[in-house]
């Protein structure tokens, strides 16, 4: 089931970066004491008093007036869209403040674009360290969002407040009868790419629609069609186009729309535009896709758009395969969802890569290929010297695919190892389009991710 989305919201410099590193336990946003440093979303996962929710890290809220490319009223226009594509996928919201700069305008900008949806809203003030800076934020009740929570990210002090609060706000995530689980398609990728014109064509070239229902994202709609008497869901994330020249930031926030898709899919389809080529969002898009441990494939749209010779083909298939090595294992496909240019194979495609999330090996065969595979290749151990043994394997998971190996010390044993065992994994049993998760086990229970 998908998580909850949390957003932290705020103008540039009042410490979002700092609290989304801390809420994920690791440091993975950038952060410099100079305005507008986050340059792009960063998402993790995140538990609090048993709920577990994601949490974006959003670029600062800037409304014209630091900005000498753009007049005042432009910029403002153009942040008052992004703010609002932000909420309108965040389940909560954490509004940030500085307690240390006290209350200004662009605080109460901010403010007026949350006020409708207050009651999703966590007021933080941040950098409140002091016993008098705690006191002070009081003055932030003008904002009308509540009651104001001081807090210090950098020092954690009163974080737990704000959670507390913030798991309040979250809804309930509902459970998913087990008679209604099918196929679920996602159809991901930059805004502009095709994604509105490929979900039409499925759903034109397909027998019949069952249905169509709100998914968990507000505006998107789930289309659930029959395909050879089966029921395929498409779970649509088109809902942000671009005219004319990109906005600045306004790409940025389809990434809650796919992530949410994301988490809420079985496949994923990675749609990228065959003529402006791949690009770093596209990446970053196929890693939150691999975050998931989703199945995927790439779906190279506008194929007919581009004029071609002999070499074209496999010229930028070795682009696409060099764009996204860390998905090596992703079926590619090159399409048109304007004429319909394999579009039939797509269904297929995703059903076949389903099939692969859900594939066991049994476990006396599986030992086998671990006897054979140690033969070929002994494993090696990140210290000299010492003696490291493979016993047993057994796969405790599927959906994706977990394979479980049992070593005299699962410590020792180094990470390309891991990678050996994954692609001799492959080699014998497919597993296309979908992760593999390899985890070394030592008899005294310690674990190590490859």
């Amino acid at each position: 089931m998908a998580k909850p989305i949390v957003a932290i919201i705020g103008r540039p410099n009042v410490g979002k970066s700092t609290f989304f590193n801390r809420l994920i336990g690791e440091r993975r946003a950038i952060i410099e004491d100079e305005p507008g440093t986050t340059r792009d979303r960063l998402y993790g996962e995140s538990f609090w008093n048993g709920c577990d929710f994601t949490v974006v890290d959003t670029a600062g809220l800037l409304f014209g007036r630091d900005d000498p490319e753009l007049p005042s009223e432009e910029l403002a226009r153009r942040t008052r869209e992004q703010a609002t594509l932000a909420i309108d996928q965040a389940d909560a919201m954490i509004f940030m403040v500085d307690g240390r700069d006290g209350l200004t305008t662009a605080d109460r900008e901010v403010a007026e674009i949350l006020r409708p949806m207050a009651g999703r809203v966590v007021l933080a003030v941040n950098k409140c360290d002091s016993v008098e800076r705690s006191l002070d934020a009081v003055e932030f009740y003008e904002l009308n969002l509540g009651d104001p929570i001081p807090m210090s990210a950098f020092h954690s002090l009163g974080t737990g407040d704000v959670l507390d609060r913030l798991v309040e706000l979250l809804p309930e995530r509902p459970i998913e009868e087990e008679a209604e689980r099918h196929l679920r398609i996602a159809i991901v990728g930059r805004p502009n790419v095709g994604k509105s014109s490929l979900i039409n064509r499925l759903v034109g070239t397909e027998r019949s629609v069952v249905s169509q229902v709100p998914g968990t994202t507000r505006d998107a709609i789930d289309t659930t069609i029959m395909v050879d008497g089966e029921p395929v869901t498409l779970i649509d994330t088109a809902g942000i186009r671009r005219s004319g020249r990109i906005e600045r930031g306004i790409e940025k926030y389809a990434v809650l729309r796919a992530l949410r898709a994301i988490e809420r899919c079985d496949v994923a389809l990675l749609l990228i535009d065959a003529v402006e080529g791949v690009t770093a969002q596209d990446t970053h898009i196929a890693g939150m896709i691999l975050d998931a441990k989703k199945g995927v494939a790439i779906l190279v749209n506008k194929w007919d758009a581009l004029e071609k010779d002999n070499q074209t083909f496999y010229e930028f298939e070795d682009r696409v395969r060099e764009a996204f090595k860390f998905i090596s294992y992703a079926p590619l496909l090159f399409i048109s969802a304007l004429d319909g240019q394999r579009t039939g194979r797509i269904v297929q495609l995703a059903r076949e890569i389903q099939d692969q999330r859900i594939k066991r090996v049994p476990t006396g065969e599986l030992n086998a290929f671990l006897r054979q595979a140690v033969l070929d290749m002994p494993p090696m151990a990140v210290q000299k010297g010492a003696h490291l043994r493979l016993y047993y394997a057994v796969q405790p998971q599927v959906e994706p695919p977990v394979f479980l190996f049992f070593a005299n010390d699962g410590n020792l044993v180094h990470w390309s190892y891991g990678r050996y065992l994954e692609n001799r994994l492959r080699e014998r049993y497919g597993f296309g389009g979908t992760p593999i998760v390899i985890v070394f086990r030592s008899r005294e229970k310690k674990d190590k991710d490859s």
